[in-house]
């Protein structure tokens, strides 16, 4: 039976492209061969190739170690840290203290003045 790729936004595939390229020169600015480097990762130089150029089909596993061999897995550090967006959703969900009477005694007014 084939496999079944689901298709990618137009959007995601550029942006995988783009990570793709960034490998590719993070590896020639170490001056690693796509042998070397396939051979550290534990992938054949094909699918070195595919990640380097977008490909979605490639694992994050392979991703992972890739960055390990290129000495960039802190960067892994900083996917999604910052979830603005999903930390407002959050605060939207928090339920509020219900509105209503208020259980506290009422607020004594200032007595008059004695003169």
């Amino acid at each position: 039976m084939a496999k079944r790729t689901v298709p990618v936004f137009p959007k995601a595939q550029r942006q995988l492209e783009e990570l793709g390229e960034r490998l590719r020169l993070a590896r020639l600015r170490r001056r690693l061969t796509q042998a070397v480097v396939a051979a550290r990762v534990g992938v054949s130089k094909q699918t070195l190739a595919k990640l380097e150029a977008g490909t979605p089909s490639t694992s994050l596993a392979t991703l992972v170690r890739l960055l390990g061999v290129l000495g960039l897995a802190q960067d892994l550090d900083h996917l999604a840290a910052d979830d603005e967006l999903g930390r407002r959703l959050q605060d939207l969900d928090q339920k509020a203290p219900p509105r209503g009477k208020s259980k506290r005694p009422p607020i004594a007014s200032p007595s008059e003045p004695t003169t």
